[in-house]
Protein backbone atom coordinates (compact mmCIF):
# COMPACT_ATOMS: atom_id res chain seq x y z
CA UNK A 1 0.00 0.00 0.00
CA UNK A 2 1.35 3.39 -0.99
CA UNK A 3 1.82 5.95 1.76
CA UNK A 4 -0.03 9.25 1.39
CA UNK A 5 2.68 11.59 2.68
CA UNK A 6 0.34 14.42 3.72
CA UNK A 7 -1.84 12.07 5.78
CA UNK A 8 1.20 10.31 7.22
CA UNK A 9 2.71 13.67 8.21
CA UNK A 10 -0.48 14.74 9.98
CA UNK A 11 -0.64 11.43 11.83
CA UNK A 12 3.01 11.71 12.89
CA UNK A 13 2.45 15.26 14.16
CA UNK A 14 -0.62 14.11 16.12
CA UNK A 15 1.41 11.42 17.88
CA UNK A 16 4.23 13.83 18.68
CA UNK A 17 1.74 16.31 20.14
CA UNK A 18 0.50 13.56 22.48
CA UNK A 19 3.90 12.61 23.96
CA UNK A 20 3.69 13.45 27.67
CA UNK A 21 6.22 15.77 29.27
CA UNK A 22 9.10 13.81 30.74
CA UNK A 23 8.69 10.91 28.30
CA UNK A 24 10.27 10.03 24.96
CA UNK A 25 9.34 7.85 22.01
CA UNK A 26 11.36 6.49 19.13
CA UNK A 27 10.86 7.08 15.43
CA UNK A 28 9.83 3.43 15.23
CA UNK A 29 7.26 3.87 18.00
CA UNK A 30 5.65 6.68 16.03
CA UNK A 31 5.66 4.63 12.83
CA UNK A 32 3.98 1.78 14.71
CA UNK A 33 1.36 4.09 16.20
CA UNK A 34 0.37 5.47 12.81
CA UNK A 35 0.09 1.97 11.35
CA UNK A 36 3.29 1.99 9.30
CA UNK A 37 5.78 0.01 11.42
CA UNK A 38 8.44 -0.10 8.70
CA UNK A 39 8.51 3.66 8.10
CA UNK A 40 10.71 4.87 10.98
CA UNK A 41 13.11 6.62 8.58
CA UNK A 42 10.25 8.50 6.98
CA UNK A 43 9.14 9.59 10.46
CA UNK A 44 12.67 10.93 11.00
CA UNK A 45 12.54 12.86 7.77
CA UNK A 46 9.15 14.33 8.61
CA UNK A 47 10.37 15.31 12.08
CA UNK A 48 13.35 17.08 10.52
CA UNK A 49 10.98 19.11 8.36
CA UNK A 50 8.50 19.98 11.13
CA UNK A 51 7.59 23.67 10.96
CA UNK A 52 8.57 25.62 14.08
CA UNK A 53 5.20 27.34 14.06
CA UNK A 54 3.54 24.01 15.02
CA UNK A 55 5.51 24.09 18.29
CA UNK A 56 5.71 20.30 18.38
CA UNK A 57 7.66 18.71 21.23
CA UNK A 58 10.10 17.18 18.72
CA UNK A 59 12.75 17.02 21.43
CA UNK A 60 10.84 14.06 22.90
CA UNK A 61 11.66 11.87 19.89
CA UNK A 62 14.91 9.87 19.97
CA UNK A 63 16.32 6.91 18.11
CA UNK A 64 15.80 3.30 19.20
CA UNK A 65 18.89 3.38 21.43
CA UNK A 66 17.86 6.62 23.11
CA UNK A 67 20.27 8.81 21.20
CA UNK A 68 19.36 12.40 20.63
CA UNK A 69 19.51 14.18 17.27
CA UNK A 70 23.09 14.86 16.14
CA UNK A 71 24.03 18.55 16.22
CA UNK A 72 20.90 19.53 18.18
CA UNK A 73 22.74 20.29 21.39
CA UNK A 74 19.71 21.89 23.07
CA UNK A 75 17.69 18.68 22.90
CA UNK A 76 19.36 17.06 25.89
CA UNK A 77 18.87 20.14 28.06
CA UNK A 78 15.22 20.35 27.06
CA UNK A 79 14.69 16.72 28.01
CA UNK A 80 16.59 17.04 31.29
CA UNK A 81 14.45 20.08 32.17
CA UNK A 82 11.42 17.77 31.90
CA UNK A 83 13.01 15.15 34.15
CA UNK A 84 14.25 12.76 31.46
CA UNK A 85 17.28 10.85 32.71
CA UNK A 86 20.35 9.89 30.72
CA UNK A 87 22.74 7.00 31.06
CA UNK A 88 26.50 7.45 31.26
CA UNK A 89 26.81 6.77 27.52
CA UNK A 90 24.76 9.92 26.80
CA UNK A 91 21.63 8.06 25.72
CA UNK A 92 18.21 8.51 27.28
CA UNK A 93 17.41 5.91 29.93
CA UNK A 94 14.72 4.28 27.83
CA UNK A 95 13.59 1.91 30.58
CA UNK A 96 12.75 4.85 32.80
CA UNK A 97 11.62 7.44 30.28
CA UNK A 98 10.08 5.73 27.27
CA UNK A 99 6.39 6.53 26.91
CA UNK A 100 4.40 3.36 27.47
CA UNK A 101 1.62 4.36 25.09
CA UNK A 102 0.22 0.83 25.02
CA UNK A 103 -0.47 0.93 28.78
CA UNK A 104 -2.19 4.29 28.54
CA UNK A 105 -4.45 3.01 25.76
Amino acid sequence: MKTDIATFRDEVYSVVEAIPMGKVVTYGDIALLVGRPHHARLVGRIMGEAPAIRRLPCHRVVNSRGRTVPNWHEQRGMLEAEGVSFKTDGCVDMRACRWNFMAEG
